[in-house]
């Protein structure tokens, strides 16, 4: 008879093929006969129910990509696991993955190869930290003029509090040889056509190694949901959503530059300081994306909101960058003086960052609200929208129209 451990053991992994097959199996259907309206061209989104996650916003099936709701982002700066966007680039997700027999594998340069299971990452020394993981092309459905790629709106971003193993102690342990270069990352997820280069992405050394990169494997207090990762995945913070890849279970130190396709050409950005060009041109060079930049957002209210003339209004958003940390946000209406908010709990430098103001319409009409976040290096969202031909790092000013009755 087996003891209670086993069954339990047992018991999990049904339950985790259960739920990843589910999961596989509701790609093409909603749940819900419901659609909203993104604020841009061909907007028409419906909302899907996927297991471990409430209805979320669906921009593609296969692979998956589901935005957040935004009004999410009201409910605290940290976002739940069921309502955290998802985003996979190739359709071959896992549908079965067995904790037992899962390893993370690290070779390469390394003079003592590894191969760990979960249970093995659990005995390093654990750490813990609040991080936004934000995609590439978040906002990417109000760039001008469009471009190629899921057209989001603001919900493809998230904040949680991560928990795993810092990367610098597995490679340590691992010992990287004199001439390595780089770290390259792979996961469970597949290409589907043969044609279809896999997904792998690389972080310099020294990156790979300054101990806040993390091998993940709980989110929020809890495992990884299947859909964000789970059982592990890498934690790059302040860096966009490129480079945390899911399912982690390949980690090759190279004493080379990886140039693969999402390397190089992929995710790949101006050569200038504001990561931009002319529309409708052709970056002159181009390097790699990687820090976010500077962004602020009103959750507290959204576009077409009425509110009452005379009526102190309490406006509450959420700002975050690449790690420098927020200084401070300021809001204004209808393009006058910008009033300094009130910051919230500061969670860390590469967390979402709550503020708070107060606003008082003093007569009826349309108003439009306008907030804007500065970093501790002076750093702040454009005035001007800035385009790209992938559509990358859109951190214009948020505006917001309210009507006063």
């Amino acid at each position: 008879m087996p003891n209670s451990s086993d069954s339990s053991a047992h018991s999990r992994r049904a339950f985790l093929r259960k739920t990843a097959i589910a999961a596989a199996g509701l790609t093409a259907t909603p749940l819900l006969a419901e659609t909203i309206k993104m604020p841009f061209a061909n907007g028409d989104r419906d909302l899907v129910r996927y297991p471990q996650k409430r209805p979320m916003i669906r921009l593609t099936t296969r692979p998956p990509q589901l935005e957040t709701p935004f009004a999410v982002f009201n409910e605290g700066v940290i976002t739940p696991n069921d309502a955290f966007f998802v985003r996979y680039h190739l359709a071959g997700i896992p549908t079965s993955i067995d904790t037992d027999t899962f390893r993370v594998d690290i070779k390469g340069t390394v003079n003592n190869p590894l191969s760990l299971s979960l249970a093995d990452l659990k005995k390093f020394d654990a750490k813990e930290v609040v991080a936004v993981l934000q995609c590439s092309g978040n906002s990417r459905g109000f760039v001008m003029p469009r471009v190629g790629g899921g057209q989001s709106g603001n919900g493809a971003m998230g904040n949680a509090k991560w928990k795993g193993v810092p990367l610098k102690t597995i490679l340590a342990k691992a010992g990287l040889k004199a001439d390595s270069k780089q770290v390259t990352f792979n996961g469970l997820d597949k290409p589907v056509v043969e044609k279809t280069p896999d997904f792998a992405k690389a972080l310099d050394i020294d990156h790979a190694t300054d101990g806040e990169v993390m091998i993940a494997y709980e989110m929020n207090g809890k495992e990884l949901p299947v859909l964000n990762g789970f059982p592990v995945r890498l934690i790059v913070p302040g860096y966009y959503g490129t480079y945390w890849v899911k399912h982690v279970n390949d980690i090759t130190v190279i004493n080379d530059t990886l140039n693969n396709f999402w390397m190089n050409p992929a995710y790949r950005i101006p050569d200038n300081e504001t990561a931009s060009c002319d529309p409708g041109t052709a970056p002159k060079a181009t390097v790699p994306i990687n820090r976010y930049n500077v962004r602020s957002f009103l959750t507290s209210l959204q576009d077409g909101a009425q509110v009452k003339a005379g009526q102190t209004i309490n406006l509450k958003g959420i700002a975050f960058d690449g790690g420098i940390g927020i200084r401070e946000v300021v809001v204004s209406s209808n393009n006058g003086a910008w009033t300094q908010a009130k910051l919230g709990k500061d969670l860390g430098k590469y967390s979402f960052r709550e503020w708070h103001a107060k606003w008082t319409p003093a007569r009826p009409g349309n108003y439009t609200l306008r907030v804007r976040a500065t970093n501790n290096s002076g750093q702040m969202q454009t005035e001007k929208p800035l385009w790209n031909p992938s559509g990358y790092m859109h951190n214009t000013i948020e505006t917001t129209q309210i009507a006063v009755v």
